[in-house]
């Protein structure tokens, strides 16, 4: 009992040390941020990764560099554990207070076994959100407005709780999508509440919506699409009343195929490891997505 407790002492120390070193290097390339901000016009080249999932981390900052945006203000629903996601590097460097959101069990336990959290202020809300609550749960905890950044991530029914959302709720937002939808269509999950993408359906493809279903949503709520991550998975959104302060090139949303070819597989269920798009394709003739702009359910083969 007292090696393991040892042990885990150990783990966590070592753990916490290698976090350390990489907010260090977070820390230089946002020096390369500030030095180069006005230089930078492709969303590319503010790629870098701290604990996002991908290069998340150095676009976020590019964009709280270019709106100075010094104390921050967050709600990030969908975090898992919070070990890899878009608000922790935030969190451990900056003024900010949060609220964080996850049906993860012992979410709060396992966010204060890595986390230091008396280094600002945090509020977890550890259940499932969904498009009849998200607004009192956000009215609760006093996060409804005036954010700085809104991330959205929850593999499922995420279109139902953007559509919910304020109008210009925060000035960043960052929106998950699924590329494997394409670039042409407006679609997305039914409405379900606790969705489970591998019970919908056994190939686990169907989750959240498409780009432009997104892209559409939000040009309504006020924001203006920026560009992607590089795994083509998460789009970023600048409210429209802060635009004159990025210095990017805004993307075409008529021609959105370089943002929707995926760059990762999914295809985790069954027999073999991974499953290509091409091989489970004919597995998808019962899939049934639904159509924003005829407002029914359709099979994704009928696509056209």
């Amino acid at each position: 009992m007292l090696k393991k407790l040892i042990r885990k002492i150990i783990d966590r120390l070592f753990l916490r040390k290698f976090d350390d070193i990489k907010i260090q290097k977070g820390q230089l390339f946002e020096r390369f941020l500030e030095t180069n901000l006005k230089k930078i016009n492709n969303l590319n080249e503010t790629h870098f990764k701290v604990f996002s999932q991908d290069y998340e981390d150095g676009i976020i900052q590019f964009f709280l560099k270019s709106l100075n945006i010094e104390n921050v203000k967050f709600v990030e629903i969908g975090t898992q554990d919070y070990s890899e996601s878009n608000t922790r590097y935030i969190f451990e460097t900056k003024k900010c207070e949060g609220l964080l959101i996850d049906p993860t069990p012992n979410l709060e336990q396992k966010i204060n076994s890595f986390l230091r959290v008396w280094k600002n202020k945090i509020i977890i809300h550890n259940d499932y959100i969904d498009a009849e609550n998200i607004i009192e749960l956000l009215s609760k905890y006093s996060f409804d407005k005036n954010l700085d950044l809104f991330s959205l991530d929850i593999d499922g029914i995420d279109y139902w709780v953007l559509k919910s959302l304020p109008h210009k709720i925060s000035k960043i937002f960052v929106a998950e999508y699924n590329p494997f939808f394409g670039e042409k269509y407006e679609i997305t999950t039914p409405y379900i509440k606790k969705f489970d993408r591998f019970q919908y359906h056994h190939t686990g493809f169907c989750w959240g919506a498409s780009l432009k279903a997104i892209i559409q949503l939000m040009k309504k709520k006020g924001y203006i699409f920026i560009g992607t991550n590089r795994l083509n998975c998460n789009a970023f959104f600048i409210n429209e009343d802060y635009i004159n302060k990025i210095e990017l090139e805004i993307p075409d949303i008529n021609y959105l195929d370089k943002y929707t070819n995926a760059k990762f597989n999914i295809f985790k269920k069954g027999y073999k490891k991974t499953h290509s798009f091409s091989e489970i394709k004919d597995n998808l003739n019962d899939l049934l997505v639904f159509d924003i702009n005829s407002e029914k359910l359709i099979k994704f083969d009928d696509l056209k």
